[in-house]
């Protein structure tokens, strides 16, 4: 008998100390380079906005273990939670377009705001969440082109970077339905 992903039980309880360790780790990785430079320089704040958006995706990985059948589900999941997270810390921290404050990076708020909709609308069930990811990879574009063609900049790369997670995530969503 080969062994699958599909048909063996899921890792996601093992994987728990990693997940919620590794966030804290993140978290404190920040204040340990503050002691040795001087280029890092956070406050009360940004340790609370990190600390809050490591929270959520530790909170959404615990979602994701409870509802998996199947590794393929938490794996995309865990894409899916991470390109989200990717997207909030690179807008928040520099912004994709220009600076953190250019309002044109709102449109990538609005990406995920697709994402959270979309998993909300399929009550987390694979083939819905499938779609919603399909939908989110089309609003990424979306973000890009009216970046573009508004003369606002052009982030080509990252928005190809993240059609891929997202449509990688749809697949495996896809793929754990039908398992």
């Amino acid at each position: 008998m080969m062994i699958t992903m599909e048909n063996t039980p899921h890792v996601g309880h093992r994987l728990r100390p990693l997940v919620w360790g590794g966030s804290a780790g993140l978290l404190l990785l920040p204040a340990v380079a503050m002691q040795f430079t001087s280029e890092v320089q956070w406050d009360a704040f940004d340790f609370l906005v990190m600390g809050g958006m490591l929270l959520a995706v530790c909170l959404a990985y615990e979602v994701a273990v409870r509802l998996a059948r199947s590794n393929v589900y938490l794996v995309g999941a865990a894409i899916a939670v991470g390109a989200s997270f990717l997207t909030v810390w690179a807008n928040l921290a520099v912004g994709i377009i220009g600076s953190e404050n250019n309002p044109v990076n709102d449109l990538f708020f609005g990406v995920i705001a697709v994402a959270l909709v979309g998993a909300v609308l399929s009550r987390l069930r694979p083939r819905g969440l499938a779609w919603a990811m399909v939908a989110t990879a089309v609003a990424q574009v979306a973000a890009c082109l009216y970046a573009w063609l508004g003369g606002h900049g052009q982030v080509f790369v990252f928005t190809a970077v993240m059609c891929a997670l997202w449509l990688t995530a749809a697949q495996l969503f896809r793929n754990s339905a039908s398992a």
